[in-house]
Formats: C-alpha cells, structure tokens, sequence
C-alpha cells in the first residue's frame, strides 16, 4: 500500500489512479495522519427482486405518522 500526502495526491492524482486501476490502495494523509483511502471500485451488482421473500413487513410493528410531525414538515 502507498501512502502519499495531501499536496502529493494533488499533483499526482492521474499517477495514483493508475495505482488504483491496477488493484493498490493508496492511502492519503495529512499531517502523517490518514485521512482517506484510494481503493478499487467494487461493483455491486443489483438484482431487482433479490430480497423478495427475505423481509416480512408487518404493518401492526409500526405506529401512524405523528400528527406534530406531518405539522412540523408540512406533509400531507
């Protein structure tokens, strides 16, 4: 892993990135403090309809809507 500081991760962001697309984190630090880490994107792939059937909703768990809030936002 490569740890770079704030001013370096300025002006060399394209050099970082391409660490990045080849599978390295890069960590930034201020103050040789980390403060944000470069990763790989991890995609998540969504499937409509994955949970169906996984959650039971039972209306009866929970109370209506507080009339002080529909007041306090305007809603309805």
């Amino acid at each position: 892993m490569t740890t770079v500081n704030v001013y370096e991760a300025k002006t060399q962001l394209s050099k970082l990135l391409e660490l990045v697309e080849r599978g390295e984190s890069v960590t930034i630090a201020r103050a040789g403090k980390p403060v944000a880490d470069l990763v790989p994107h991890v995609r998540a792939d969504i499937v409509f309809g994955a949970l169906a059937g996984r959650i039971r909703w039972n209306p009866d768990t929970f109370d209506d809507v507080d009339p002080e809030i529909i007041a306090r936002f305007g809603a309805r």
